[in-house]
């Protein structure tokens, strides 16, 4: 049959009698179209298949935390239910498509007429396309429409379609589908992508003017903005009747939507993760676009997270700090509850992951060390390193490490040493241990070095390598659960309401001993070790138990907190990314207020235990020797943990319990004639530090004043002279020396000029010439 000789046929008997052959036309089409008809799809299965091209991120709450777009074909939002659309929205699209869309049964028989009429005598006619018609086209490829236009054939297919809908869905669910569905500009689909690119807001935020300018969309999606605009003014007249509207104020406004591009392609509070998260799902072989993703993040955590590094970064901007990052680990699964890569706007380079990022760990790695050397049995807790000037031989010269504080304490014990953070007993210990087994355990607690010990040497026991701070966190971590180590988690293991709670712990790897986990976890926990460098009222000191240590790198370019308690593992890193130095920010005013601050919160309403010590240590009373001639201590008794078979009561160092024995002598408590000439003659005076053969470079990034080497000698008389190449320097028994570039004889003599020790130093400075 010739359709459009019909159509003509039934105008030509006026439009009074047009609907009965019509609906007579459509009742027989209907049963050569039915079997196509009848696979329309429910509602209820179009909004199941409904694909956005974004992927939503949701917090182990089931709040959404991050959206990604993850389709670059397509621009589609979320699902907009119609009770979520602005009613001026709703309004404009039916009276610009459909003026009656609730009274017909999906095919508008006056439309149609009045379409063949026009048809009939070659005049501009609206068209008699419906709302529902064109869903029905949206729904099955089959009716849409070509390049060159509907076929009679379906045009035909998709009025039965549309009576079909009709029939099955309601009308507010025809209106729904087809605002979701409908492509608007470019590749916009959806009333959810165009409100959000085009005016940058949510559907239900629409006004007239950016409803009337939407409505015009659909009919040309990609005409020009004069085109549109004057579209969208007869919209907006027909919408406000009798009101006057101003034509040209709308072109300008329409122009301007047209060009703004307001949806991000990434959108909450956590980017750095939600890209991690993907990512690893790709790999896995998980479709990703489209899909609401179920994470590890507690939302009310990151939120507080977020917030807390932003403000105290900008309290530290007048330090040249700018960026930041917070990793919180549950100890028992290993799921990450926080994730905060970036300060955000705060920072020039906010794409860069800092949890991720390579960065020196300065002091932080101090800890592995000393449960390696405990664990190993080389130290205890209790044992005596000294914290004095150290020449360390190596293949590029000597290495002299320096305390932060540029002083030195003496000798303390293994426990002092890690709580205070003092870097010679460190290097000292890592003497001991050996570059090569240090780098073994601590690839052991998953740290990925990328270059090998010897690489290393002993600076890295103050962190001279790069590891990224989910990596250090997940080594505290590990200590944390007395030396097992697994890895990080990104997805939830457990279905849980609350961070940390209900949650089972994962199996892992014993990389350390329990014992020597526990006993490193009491050192930093221990308030009292750590005063000698942070004081009695340290940001670090909790109100319940924790374990934390602090670090900072070379020049101050990076600053750490990291520390645990009984559930959670917190991990803090500030700085810069682009490597430049900090100005005058430590390990208690850069990162340490941002990791107590989120202890604190986490442990707002639950309770936190002090570990339970393992099977294999025993706590011991201690003492320490005697160090002066007042009867000091060198520390204060206390009750100390040691691995079963390493306890002992006293820890006195030789050298000190001699001095003792002299000083016995000289005071006549020796009754001996053998005491007695021992007063008399004395113990040898020598000069201690530094060691014959010394070569000292002078670093250009350290100010001068701070590059001072320690002259030290042992029983020097009074009036014990320093001379330099003959030349008087200083007086005393200890001496802080400015170095010189130049090679210099140094002799200590006595008030007579005798010589009593001697030593040379060769100190090497940028543009000296050395001597042959």
């Amino acid at each position: 049959m010739n359709f459009r000789l019909a159509a003509i046929s039934f105008a030509a008997h006026g439009v009074a009698r047009f609907r009965a052959p019509a609906a007579a036309l459509l009742a027989v089409s209907a049963l050569t179209f039915s079997p196509v008809a009848s696979a329309l799809p429910s509602y209820d299965e179009v909004r199941q298949d409904f694909r956005s091209s974004e992927t939503l991120i949701l917090s182990r709450e089931g709040e959404a935390i991050q959206r990604i777009r993850t389709d670059s074909t397509v621009r589609r939002g979320q699902w907009t239910a119609l009770a979520d659309v602005s009613p001026a929205l709703r309004t404009a699209l039916v009276m610009s498509e459909d003026k009656r869309f609730f009274e017909h049964s999906g095919v508008d028989w006056s439309a149609v007429s009045a379409a063949a009429w026009g048809n009939l005598w070659n005049q501009r006619t609206r068209g008699a396309s419906t709302i529902t018609m064109q869903l029905a086209g949206l729904l099955d490829g089959d009716w849409r429409q070509g390049a060159g236009g509907r076929t009679v054939v379906q045009k035909v297919g998709q009025a039965v379609a549309a009576q079909v809908l009709d029939r099955r869905w309601r009308k507010d669910q025809i209106l729904e589908a087809y605002l979701n569905l409908v492509p608007f500009r470019g590749e916009l689909v959806g009333i959810d992508a165009l409100s959000r690119t085009l005016f940058d807001k949510a559907p239900h935020g629409l006004d007239e003017r950016e409803a009337a300018v939407a409505a015009a969309l659909v009919r040309a999606p990609n005409a020009k903005p004069a085109q549109v605009a004057q579209r969208a003014c007869g919209v907006l007249k027909d919408m406000r009747k009798s009101q006057a509207t101003n034509c040209d104020a709308l072109d300008l406004f329409t122009t301007g939507a047209l060009q703004r591009r307001a949806f991000d392609p990434s959108e909450g509070i956590a980017p750095h993760y939600s890209r991690q998260l993907l990512a690893q799902l790709r790999g896995q072989g998980t479709d990703v676009k489209s899909a609401q993703v179920k994470s590890s993040i507690s939302a009310p955590l990151q939120r507080v997270a977020v917030e807390t590094l932003t403000r105290h970064l900008r309290e530290l901007r007048g330090r040249n700090v700018e960026d930041g990052a917070i990793v919180v680990l549950d100890n028992a699964t290993g799921e990450v509850l926080a994730w905060v890569g970036s300060s955000g706007l705060l920072s020039q380079a906010a794409e860069v992951d800092g949890v991720l990022a390579w960065r020196q760990p300065g002091s932080t790695l101090k800890p592995f060390l000393y449960a390696q050397a405990i664990a190993e049995k080389r130290l205890t807790a209790a044992s005596l390193v000294e914290d004095s000037p150290a020449y360390i031989p190596t293949a590029n010269g000597l290495y002299i490490p320096q305390n932060y504080d540029r002083q030195f304490k003496g000798w303390v014990s293994a426990r002092t040493a890690l709580a205070a953070s003092l870097n010679v007993p460190a290097v000292r210990t890592l003497v001991m241990v050996g570059t090569d087994r240090f780098h073994e355990q601590l690839k052991a607690f998953g740290m990925p070095l990328r270059e090998s010990g010897g690489y290393y040497g002993y600076s890295l026991a103050l962190g001279s390598a790069e590891i990224p701070l989910l990596y250090l966190t997940n080594g505290y971590r590990t200590l944390a659960n007395g030396g097992r180590w697994s890895g990080a988690l990104l997805q939830p293991t457990v279905k849980t309401t609350n961070a940390g709670k209900a949650a089972s712990p994962v199996p892992g790897k014993q990389v350390i001993d329990e014992g020597a986990a526990f006993i490193v976890g009491d050192m930093l926990s221990d308030t009292n070790a750590r005063v000698r460098t942070f004081g009695t009222d340290s940001v670090l000191n909790t109100r319940f138990w924790t374990a934390v240590k602090t670090g900072t790198s070379k020049d101050m370019r990076d600053n750490w907190a990291l520390g645990w308690s009984q559930h959670y593992t917190v991990g803090v890193w500030v700085g810069n990314a682009s490597g430049e130095p900090m100005h005058d920010v430590s390990g208690t005013s850069g990162a340490a207020p941002i990791w107590a601050e989120l202890m604190v919160w986490l442990h707002r309403d639950q309770r936190n235990s002090v570990p339970k010590a393992p099977a294999n240590v025993v706590k011991t009373a201690v003492q320490f020797g005697a160090m002066d001639t007042a009867g000091n201590w060198l520390e204060s008794p206390r009750d100390e943990w040691f691995l079963r078979g390493t306890e002992q009561k006293k820890f006195v160092i030789d050298s000190v319990a001699s001095a003792e024995e002299a000083r016995e002598a000289q005071r006549g408590k020796k009754g001996s004639k053998q005491g007695a000439s021992t007063a008399a003659q004395g113990m040898p005076a020598r000069i201690v530090s530094p060691v014959s053969g010394t070569i000292i470079a002078l670093d250009p990034d350290i100010p001068p004043a701070r590059q001072r080497v320690q002259f030290i000698a042992s029983d020097a008389p009074d009036g014990a002279r320093w001379l330099f190449n003959g030349k008087e320097q200083a007086r005393g028994a200890r001496w802080g020396w400015l170095p010189w570039p130049g090679r210099y004889k140094v002799e200590l003599v006595d008030a007579k000029g005798q010589v009593l020790d001697e030593t040379s130093v060769e100190v090497r400075g940028a543009g000296v010439r050395q001597q042959k």
